[in-house]
């Protein structure tokens, strides 16, 4: 997980673009690999741990009526989310993760191992996916902190692709 954090950020300080996490299921797991790389101050803003809904809706801007009608782990609430990360941040580029680790919380529609990311850059694109992931809850939640980074990897390799 060092290896892939010190890659993000060296595309990261490449580009001169700061990077925020919105968090849930991760529970600052990313925050906290990227934060195990000596120096990512230097491309790292800020995480948002937000693992009640109601933090989702103070510290991010998340809608109330997105998380009744959808769930918090859903497509609207991760875009919303990682929406709310660059809000309230200096960053310039932002993920968010919101799931279900289990053992216990997962449904027909949403079983254990539903983890939803977005990933977004200010005044530009949002990109949001599902992952089915299998394991148990650390299983989930490290297969999740690492899905969230290579993400941002690939967002950033995507916009040198197009400039």
């Amino acid at each position: 997980m060092d290896i892939l954090a010190a890659q993000v950020g060296e595309v990261l300080k490449s580009h001169g673009l700061m990077l925020a996490t919105a968090e849930s299921c991760t529970g600052g797991g990313v925050a906290q690999a990227i934060t195990d790389v000596a120096g990512s101050s230097a491309w790292f803003d800020r995480g948002f741990v937000t693992y009640s809904n109601l933090a989702k809706v103070q510290m991010l801007g998340v809608s109330e009526a997105t998380l009744i009608q959808r769930g918090a782990v859903s497509e609207a609430t991760v875009r919303e989310m990682v929406a709310g990360a660059l809000a309230n941040s200096t960053a310039q580029v932002a993920l968010a993760v919101s799931g279900i680790a289990g053992p216990n919380g997962g449904t027909a529609d949403k079983p254990v191992g539903t983890v939803w990311f977005a990933w977004a850059v200010k005044n530009g694109a949002t990109l949001a996916q599902v992952h089915h992931l299998s394991g148990n809850r650390s299983e989930i939640r490290f297969l999740a902190v690492r899905i969230a980074l290579q993400g941002v990897q690939d967002l950033l390799r995507q916009m040198s692709e197009t400039a």
